[in-house]
């Protein structure tokens, strides 16, 4: 255990409540101690440290001036909260952060009473704290009680609609809520937007109180006749400088700018509003991402997500790829189709690494757009491009453009307009577990009329897909692939375009078809290895399209074998649902055809390796080739045995 940090203030905390026997200067020493846990911890397990790092003072804070879990703090999106959870009874398994049985690496209300509210996607907290706010004073009931409702939100999260749609109603109910700011310039790209500016100009000028107060003392010494007009020139000197005036506006008082690594500050403050509060207070906290660790601090995103890391150098210990991921051939090859057609333009909500458009930005900077953490105007704003003769890429994590679904609805299938969806982290993720699966988008894009919905099974297919959506200009498309790696396969020098609905036939085979939509297809050759070996050689087919299907192909796999099953990597309602509908419609079972649908349970499958939760979900090759024997009635060695 001599790698783990000397934290003796730490060792005699078990729970919250042991923060109020220590002193300030020892909650200070506190502070540091778990600051060098948490960058121990994440050495270890990987994960999401640069955030937590900025929010140590305030966590210790918080957990000592208020009383936990009674009292509810709700953690904006989640990732900032492990020396929360190592405060909250969970230390003893912080090292299994992200793991399979192990702790998720965001708030999850299951897990902990700490964690009265789960997070994982941004902006939700306020909504969160007011709901609570008016639950305790309606007579509402929790096993803890319900007590104050703090919500902690950053700067990134809080350009997002739905925070300020949470603070106009909190403003209008005017509850007891504290919402605190945490402004660290820095979401997971640097922060883009007007809001992000006027938080800028706050630190710069003069603090808002002693601005207030000249103002004030300046109108008294006026004649009567005058004091009107300078009440107004100082409600508008309130507006142009600074301060909480734009938050004062939705009702609530404002406090702040503080210095959010300095509990002389911090302490006093919150005192002070739990004390004394009766209405929504906003506290602007000032803090930097990365805090105290020099290798997060000089980190491009400030160590957002890391693997696991030397604790001296920071050096990640990533495993050695064997291919490029499907993230970056997306990146590289919309570069190269923008190269060809100016008309191609790039749409991000925030996350420009993750989506590879980074790449694009460096190359195209006018054309590149990153609209911070708002999905919902991110379609929007594509959709307009589209109307307007560009060509949008609008470039999303599957489990991030369900937030604007509305938007994909209405603005975009109902106009027919030709806005390319590239849909990464499509399937199951990981480490991050169910909520950054992206299990819905299949049947969420392909119920819309007018919608093309593509997956590719390798990175040479997403090559052809990428070219295939830039020239396609009926109506909106849409592509998925997954995290990670590719599977190392040649890479064409330039994409082919695809027959929109039309797929592809991998292997003739006997008895059974296997329609794969998506990565399985590798799971699937894998499988009919195995079952080769048992002497039965099935037809692959890779159908690329979800919508529309390849009727022919598909009703001719179904004519020419007793068995067809389709593979997918999303829940029930997608691909599998609409070949089951097609099958029905031309009365393909009153010939006796055996149809099954392989697709995610449903239910939603906790953090693990990415093979692990395929495994859970029963569709690795083992589990395709059961399924094959089992449709077929083959008994296995085992059920023979048995």
């Amino acid at each position: 255990m001599s790698d783990r940090p000397n934290t003796p203030l730490l060792d005699l905390v078990n729970r919250p409540a042991d923060l109020k026997r220590f002193s300030d200067t020892q909650l200070t020493q506190l502070a540091s101690e778990l600051r060098s846990e948490t960058i121990s911890a994440v050495s270890v397990t990987g994960g999401h440290l640069g955030a937590g790092l900025g929010v140590v003072e305030l966590t210790v804070a918080l957990h000592a001036v208020f009383d936990t879990p009674r009292d509810k703090i709700i953690w904006d999106v989640g990732h900032q909260c492990y020396p929360h959870k190592i405060l909250t009874e969970r230390r003893d398994r912080i090292r299994t952060l992200r793991m399979k049985d192990g702790l998720s690496g965001f708030t999850k209300r299951s897990e902990s009473p700490y964690d009265p509210f789960g997070a994982a996607h941004s902006s939700t907290s306020i909504s969160a704290a007011l709901g609570f706010a008016v639950a305790r004073d309606l007579g509402g009931v929790t096993p803890e009680g319900l007590g104050d409702a703090i919500a902690v939100i950053g700067d990134g999260s809080m350009s997002a609609g739905m925070a300020f749609e949470a603070m106009n109603n909190a403003g209008h109910l005017n509850k007891r809520l504290v919402v605190i700011l945490n402004d660290n310039e820095m979401s997971i790209a640097p922060p883009t937007g007007a809001l992000s500016s006027y938080l800028s100009r706050l630190y710069t000028e003069e603090p808002f109180q002693d601005l207030k107060a000249a103002a004030k003392g300046a109108v008294s010494l006026l004649p009567e006749p005058f004091r009107e007009g300078a009440k107004r020139a100082k409600d508008m000197l309130k507006g142009m400088a600074m301060g909480g005036t734009m938050f004062e506006e939705l009702g609530f008082s404002y406090i702040g700018p503080i210095d959010g690594h300095d509990m002389d500050q911090l302490l006093p403050v919150l005192r002070t509003v739990k004390a004394r509060a009766t209405g929504p207070i906003l506290i602007h906290a000032l803090t930097k991402k990365g805090k105290g660790y020099a290798p997060a601090e000089a980190a491009r995103d400030k160590g957002h997500a890391t693997a696991k890391f030397d604790l001296v150098t920071g050096e990640q210990k990533k495993a050695p790829s064997n291919a490029p991921s499907y993230t970056s051939v997306f990146g590289k090859t919309l570069v190269e189709e923008a190269m060809r057609d100016d008309k191609i333009v790039a749409v991000t909500a925030a996350m420009p690494d993750g989506t590879g458009l980074n790449l694009f930005a460096e190359r195209f900077p006018s054309r590149c757009f990153d609209v911070g953490i708002a999905e919902q105007h991110g379609v929007t704003f594509s959709a307009a491009l589209a109307a307007g003769g560009m060509k949008p890429f609008c470039a999303m994590y599957s489990t991030f453009l369900q937030r604007g679904y509305d938007q994909v609805v209405h603005d975009v299938a109902i106009q027919r307009l030709p806005v390319r969806f590239a849909i990464d982290r499509a399937g199951l993720v990981g480490a991050d577990g169910a909520t950054h699966a992206g299990s819905f988008d299949i049947a969420y894009m392909a119920n819309l009329p007018g919608m093309v919905v593509m997956a590719a099974a390798d990175e040479a297919e997403l090559v052809h897909m990428v070219a295939t959506a830039a020239a396609h200009d009926a109506g909106p498309i849409a592509f998925r692939y997954p995290r990670g790696e590719g599977s190392g396969v040649d890479l064409p020098e330039r994409g082919e375009l695809l027959e929109i609905g039309k797929g592809r036939m991998i292997q003739q085979g006997a008895r059974v078809a296997l329609l794969s939509f998506g990565t399985r297809l590798s799971e699937v050759q894998k499988a009919a290895e195995a079952l080769e070996a048992r002497g039965i050689r099935p037809t692959i087919a890779d159908a690329r399209f979800a919508k529309p299907l390849d009727r022919e192909m598909i009703l001719d796999l179904a004519s020419g074998h007793e068995a067809l099953i389709t593979i997918e990597e999303g829940a029930v309602g997608g691909f599998g649902s609409h070949v089951a509908q097609l099958l029905a419609e031309e009365a393909v079972f009153d010939s006796g055809l055996k149809y099954r649908s392989m697709v995610l349970p449903d239910t939603f499958i906790d953090q693990s390796s990415p093979a692990d939760m395929y495994s859970t979900a029963a569709m690795n090759a083992e589990q395709i080739e059961a399924k094959v024997l089992a449709v077929l009635g083959v008994a296995t060695i085992v059920e023979q045995r048995a």
